[in-house]
């Protein structure tokens, strides 16, 4: 059956049973036999990522894990990063309450002795007789049963159920039981000697390494716990001029909710009443608490510091920003970086080679005069040393502390694949609106100039002021919401300066607007326009006033002219202010050899004063550029030889983000963007690009350090246990060891 990707829908399931990559192989064989479905199989979190027709229930998945010898089942978001310790840490306490004496008895000669010498006094008093070559062994063989044969179980369960396809349990299985039942041989008839300790150690080994390695996945996968752990679980929720507390499912798109100092904001909205200080720092990695009050936006999940908050619901569920987050990690935790599918290859032949290896060593060594004893020894060390464990668990860990940790700064990695793609990269193509400033009009520059008003006259001596220019400015501007006006009035605003009576006010578009303001004992016209409208209806400006003009609009600033009854006496100069950490990023892209362009849609003056101020070169400015010139662009480097990575925030950027080699979107942009980008900045620092390739190139040289610690392992491990110079009880330390090194190093990148 074909589907539409636009008609697949996402499914998480959490998989019980799974102890390597073998098991990842069967487990994704079974899935994606069924019609329709691509899935993959995370070890490090033990979940299953599936896109489904929309019409499929996570049912016939489960049924299709069953059938591979697993169980599963569907999961909340929280749950997913549960790793189930409790069971293998009672596994592991009474492995060791059996194994312990197993080795002590085992490792004492004497005391083997001397419970020989015991049991045989004691039965020859009771006149009994004893066909026991070794009483003491037969005492190491019944306390190594309970480990071997209950404990065990789900291992030798694990490998019975994937016979067909062997995995990590099957060597484990082989490897003990072999030992156990030689041992019971060996001592029955005495040609040999005991190797239950072997089988017990093996166990206990295989359990504590499991168990430890869950804590370490745990650990690994800490920041995302957290991250999951923000939403609240009940909101106080206005009814009727009530406050009335519900849990938070309750709530509904435009409900007016009350966010007290201290507690966490319930879901995304808008302040309608209060103000307060809110840490986002958990959501976009900010430090810094931002100041919210009536008309600011905040996010569902961030911290309310000091003020009580009244919030209109805007997005709730699964449409908010932490449930975006949220979906984004899990999806990239569930898809496989292209290093990973290599590992996967291999361990699915693994098991099955070593199978081979193991017989073949027991072969040579018996068919080259050697004991029986140390041709199965030395395939049993074969069998136990061999760890695809490491190999499955290389990558998938190492994700998974890369995704919860940048999660936790900000930094949202969709796709797995740019980790390998983040060290190649050589190109940057920089949008401008949003992405190297801040992406809203303000005040630049304010230039008053006082000797102009003297072709004013006399009368006006006494009111022409700095102070009540501004105010006449901001009574104009005020009537208005054009964003250039906005950003005048707000500016002048904020220093405490105020409007008065405007009458006869009127705007013409593209020009500006005009009123008498009154100012007192006059009441003058006052015009705010563009400087080609204020020429044509006042005097000559003055010399200062020009030079105003030229310098904002050589910097690509929008320019507005302030006249009083006819004479020009002050320039505003508006733009979108650049970003404060845009020069410091562009130098430190120079510095790891990334050349930096710009390409936007805005004007030549605009595009050229940004980069002369960031410090992108003339040439690597593209302005003026439609949609279509954008990707234009980011083919033409690409066929140049040039690995490009593309950072915006609009929708006019998606398809130049789709294009390149790598994308990055500033979360304050669009969904458009945010949707088709590899990766999401959540906060608006442009230095959060740094950040996002040092994660990533962190990420895949941890990534590279597993695979090839594990693959060293096994090169060296299994031919050393082959040429029977290792013990199987120290080849099973080794294995346990080999992969908690994995999740340990993985551990490294937080």
């Amino acid at each position: 059956m074909a589907n539409n990707s636009s008609a697949l829908e996402p499914i998480t399931l959490s998989i019980e049973g799974m102890t390597c990559s073998s098991c990842v192989a069967s487990i994704e064989r079974a899935l994606n036999s069924i019609s329709g479905v691509s899935a993959t199989v995370n070890f490090a979190t033990e979940t299953a990522h599936a896109m489904v027709p929309a019409e499929m229930k996570s049912k016939a998945l489960i049924a299709a894990i069953k059938s591979a010898g697993y169980t599963a089942h569907e999961i909340s978001s929280a749950g997913q990063v549960a790793l189930h310790i409790k069971k293998s840490a009672w596994a592991l306490f009474l492995s060791l309450i059996f194994t312990a004496p197993v080795l002590a008895i085992s490792m004492n000669m004497k005391w083997h002795h001397s419970i020989d010498t015991w049991i045989l006094g004691q039965l020859d008093n009771l006149n009994i007789a004893h066909p026991l070559y070794s009483a003491s062994s037969w005492l190491v063989i019944g306390l190594s049963a309970p480990v071997v044969l209950i404990i065990a179980l789900p291992i030798h369960r694990a490998a019975i159920r994937n016979i067909a396809h062997p995995t990590m349990d099957t060597l484990i299985t082989l490897g003990s039981l072999t030992a156990f039942g030689w041992s019971i041989y060996a001592n029955a008839t005495g040609t040999g000697d005991v190797y239950a300790e072997v089988s017990a150690t093996v166990v206990t080994f295989v359990i504590a390494g499991r168990f430890l390695e869950s804590r370490a996945k745990r650990r690994a996968s800490s920041a995302l716990s957290t991250l999951l752990a923000l939403g609240t679980k009940e909101v106080s929720v206005l009814r009727n001029g009530e406050t009335v507390l519900i849990p938070i499912d309750h709530l509904e798109v435009g409900d007016e909710f009350i966010a007290k100092p201290g507690e966490r904001i319930a879901t995304d909205g808008i302040v309608i009443s209060g103000e307060s200080a809110v840490d986002n720092s958990m959501l976009t990695g900010e430090s810094m608490p931002i100041d919210v009050t009536i008309g600011s936006l905040v996010i569902g999940s961030s911290l309310n510091r000091n003020g009580r908050l009244v919030i209109r619901a805007t997005r709730i569920g699964s449409d908010t920003e932490l449930a975006r987050i949220t979906s984004m990690v899990i999806s990239a935790q569930g898809t496989k970086a292209p290093v990973q599918r290599l590992a996967d290859r291999i361990a699915a032949i693994f098991v099955p080679i070593v199978t081979l290896l193991a017989i073949g060593t027991f072969f040579a060594w018996k068919y080259t005069d050697h004991s029986l004893t140390l041709s199965i020894s030395s395939a049993i060390a074969v069998l136990v040393i061999a760890c695809p464990c490491a190999l499955g668990l290389a990558t998938p860990v190492a994700l998974l502390v890369a995704s919860g940790r940048g999660a936790q700064r900000g930094i949202v990695i969709r796709q797995p694949r740019v980790l390998e793609l983040a060290r190649k990269v050589d190109t940057i193509i920089l949008d401008k609106t949003g992405t190297l400033t801040d992406g809203t009009m303000s005040l630049q520059k304010a230039t008053v100039v006082l000797d102009a008003g003297a072709a004013l006259g006399e009368k006006y001596v006494d009111i022409l002021r700095e102070a009540t220019i501004f105010s006449s400015a901001l009574s104009i501007e005020s009537q208005t919401d054009h964003p250039v006006a906005s950003a005048i009035a707000g500016f002048i605003s904020d220093q405490g300066i105020k409007a008065t009576t405007v009458t006869e006010f009127s705007v013409t578009p593209g020009s500006g607007a005009a009123g008498r303001v009154n100012l007192g004992i006059i009441s003058p016209v006052v015009l705010v326009g563009s400087p080609l409208a204020v020429a044509h209806s006042s005097t000559p400006f003055h010399p200062h006033i020009s030079a105003a003009i030229s310098s904002a609009q050589n910097n690509g600033h929008s320019v507005a002219v302030l006249a009083w009854d006819g004479v020009a006496l002050a320039v505003f100069a508006v733009g979108d202010r650049i970003k404060e950490d845009a020069e410091q990023t562009i130098r430190e892209f120079k510095e790891n050899g990334i050349d930096p362009w710009l390409v936007s849609g805005d004007s030549v003056e605009v595009c050229l004063a940004v980069a002369q101020h960031v410090g992108i070169a003339v040439d690597h400015v593209v302005a003026g550029a439609l949609p279509q010139n954008k990707v234009d662009h980011v083919k033409l480097l690409q066929g140049q030889g040039h690995k490009v990575l593309m950072v915006g925030d609009g929708i006019n950027d998606a398809a130049g983000l789709a294009t390149a080699d790598l994308s990055i979107a500033m979360g304050t942009g669009t969904d458009t963007a945010i949707a088709t980008a590899d990766i999401t900045l959540m906060k608006p620092n442009l230095h959060g690009v740094i950040d996002a390739l040092s994660l990533s190139t962190k990420t895949l040289r941890v990534i590279r350090g597993n695979l090839t610690w594990a693959f060293a392992y096994n090169v060296v491990g299994i031919p050393i246990a082959a040429l029977g110079l290792m013990s199987p009880m120290y080849a099973a330390g080794a294995m346990a060891l080999s992969s908690l090194f994995v999740v340990t190093n993985s551990l490294r990148i937080k």
